[in-house]
């Protein structure tokens, strides 16, 4: 019998074209950072197809469990710190908004 659910992370961005070019980038430095943290066991990073859809960039991880995802926060927590990159102060720059939340199967 299983004791620890995996968890997934979901993020969506709204981001306005003019600031694909500099959101896109740092968004797949952090997946492969994630990607390599221990306990992550798929991610993604997806651009939506259809022009009517009001969040444009989807990212998912699933870690293996809730203490893998806090590991992995805090290795890019740590990451941020040392680079002094502001993730919110990028978003607002760039006119991103996000919507965040982690997600378990019911």
């Amino acid at each position: 019998m299983q004791t620890t659910r995996s968890v997934f992370r979901i993020d969506k961005f709204a981001v306005p074209a003019g600031a694909m070019p500099d959101f896109l980038p740092r968004l797949h430095r952090i997946d492969g950072l994630l990607a390599g943290q221990p306990g992550c066991l798929q991610h993604r990073v997806l651009m939506a197809t259809d022009a009517a859809t009001e969040f444009n960039v989807l990212t998912l991880v699933e870690w293996a469990d809730a203490a893998a995802m806090a590991a992995a926060r805090a290795a890019v927590q740590a990451q941020y710190a040392q680079e002094g990159f502001d993730p919110a102060a990028f978003m607002r720059h760039l006119g991103v908004r996000a919507d965040m939340g982690s997600f378990e199967r019911p």
